[in-house]
Formats: C-alpha cells, structure tokens, sequence
C-alpha cells in the first residue's frame, strides 16, 4: 500500500492530503477526462537535497497534453513548477519519490463533454517510490495481445487518465500469465512500447527505439535516454520494430520515469542475448542513474536542486 506524503496541492492550495476529495459525480472519475504526468526526484541523504528531474519537459508534455484535448487550465509552466517545488519543501521527504500533477474535469456535469468542460482543475500529490519494476534483474515479458491504442482514437502522445485502460488490460494479461510486463503492438503489427514505458533494443551495436509516430508516448526518459547515448557515442536509431526483431536482439530494456530502466531477459519465452544485462544497457543504466541524482556535470540543467 502506498503511503502518500502528508500534503498536497488541490483546489488552488497546498492542503492535507485527506482533504483532497472529490465526489462520486466527478466528470473525470466517470469518464477518464483527465491528463497527467509523472516526475521523480531523487533525495540525497548526506547533502539533504531533493534532485527533481526534468521538471520543466513534464509540464511542458503535460500543457502539451491537454492542448491535444483542447482544453484549459489557469497555470503555465512556471508556476506549475513554483508550486511543485513549495510543495516539496512543504513535504520535506527523505527518500525519493514520485510527484504526479493531475489535471482533470471537476464538474460533475452528466455525460463526457469537453467544450462545455474544457477548464480543467489541478491537483498534485506525492509518494514515496522505489523500484517500479526490477532493475538489477532481468524483466520477464510477453507480447500482448491487446494492441496499442491508435493516435486517430485516444492520443498516445498525450498522457490522457481514461487511456490507461489500454495499459491496464495488457498488464493484467501479462501478470495472470507470470510475466512482469506487456508489450504492446500497433494496430498495423508493429512493436509500440510496453503498458506504461517506451522500450529499446540492441542489434549490432545499435540502439534502437520505435519512433513516436507508432503509437508510443514523446517520453522524456526516452528523450533522456537517446541523448546519453548519442554523448558516448552509441550508434542509434529511432525506426519501426517488427516483432520478431524483439525475439532476435542482442539486448532490450524499458524505459520511463516510474520504471527508470529495467532490462529485459526474457520476452514471450524466449532469452534475449545472452539473458544478462548486455553492455550497452548497463553502460546506459549506470550513466543515466548518475545524471538523475546531479552527479553529472554535463546533465545538471537536467535537475532541479532543492533543500529538505
């Protein structure tokens, strides 16, 4: 169970976090008619300092995201991040943890209607979070077979709360049949992502990532991802997949800010490289662990440093 700390911001305040509530009408309960986002930050317990990373490209995807559903909310991005931070401060947590900004449909108007409800309201609280998935030991998944919602049905790009239904099937899928995640196809048979990260393979040396025209949310730790790369000179691509490319890569791993970068060993039975953590993904795991926490001259606007 999740213990969430002890405030949070709602209703245009940081308040309690048992005084966030809505009721059972809400049109975003109801209907999914909500977007969110997810931030990790990550504590320093020897210099008591919280290193948020990324913050300004999650509000910027999350106002990105509502746009795509043309709506609005009565913040920009910078006081998005004000508030962020105030609420850190006001928290004080001592071990990392994850914020999630949701903007949602507070009416409790009947039927799902986004012009007559198109002025969002916001709330943000948080949680401690470790890991998500393993990331030391090989992951165990399976290709799905429910396929990756279509851009010209629920936007993936957008992270819209009443599209995680798509998630939620595909990895309950997978868990009832003993593997810790799902991999998504696109409708048209081409590899997406997994049910809530962006995913990468290795063939020859070359990293690999399906590119954000199939389906795949504009991830941030994917951007992250590529970029470190690029830095140490790893060849990649961002290209279509076809299936049974997963079964035949050197190396493969998922990627995004709740599950960081957990390897993969094994997918739809069968052993990936060597079912170790291959080279490339170690390399790219160790660097990007040390960018998150400020330890990386090169990447430090990457982090947003604050006291606890």
């Amino acid at each position: 169970m999740n213990t969430y700390l002890p405030f949070v911001f709602f209703q245009g305040e940081i308040a309690p976090v048992h005084k966030a509530k809505v009721p059972i009408m809400t049109n975003a309960l109801q209907y999914g008619t909500g977007v969110f986002a997810g931030i990790r930050a990550y504590y320093n317990k020897d210099k008591k300092i919280l290193s948020v990373f990324r913050i300004e490209d999650h509000y910027q995807r999350f106002l990105q995201s509502l746009k795509i559903i043309g709506v609005n909310l009565s913040y920009n991005d910078k006081e998005l991040i004000r508030i962020t931070l105030e609420l850190l401060k006001k928290n004080k947590p001592k071990t990392d943890i994850y914020i999630r900004p949701f903007a949602y449909a507070g009416s409790t108007n009947l039927s799902p209607n986004l012009e007559r409800d198109k002025d969002f309201d916001i709330a943000i609280y948080m949680l401690p979070l470790g890991e998500y998935l393993p990331i030391n030991k090989g992951v165990s998944t399976m290709v799905s077979s429910w396929r990756r919602i279509s851009d010209n049905a629920i936007p993936s790009r957008a992270k819209i709360s009443g599209s995680y239904i798509n998630s939620a099937l595909a990895r309950k899928e997978a868990t009832e049949r003993g593997f810790d995640e799902a991999i998504l196809l696109t409708e048209d048979g081409h590899v997406a992502e997994g049910s809530a990260e962006n995913l990468f393979i290795v063939r020859n040396g070359i990293l690999i990532t399906p590119p954000v025209t199939d389906d795949t949310l504009e991830g941030i730790t994917r951007r992250s991802v590529i970029q470190l790369a690029q830095d140490i000179k790893i060849p990649t691509e961002s290209r279509t997949i076809d299936r049974t490319e997963l079964y035949i890569a050197d190396e493969a791993f998922l990627c995004g800010t709740g599950v960081q970068i957990a390897w993969i060993a094994k997918i739809d039975g069968r052993t990936i490289g060597k079912g170790k953590r291959g080279p490339i993904t170690k390399k790219l795991q160790e660097l990007f662990f040390s960018a998150v926490r400020g330890n990386e001259k090169k990447y430090q606007s990457w982090c947003t440093i604050i006291k606890t």
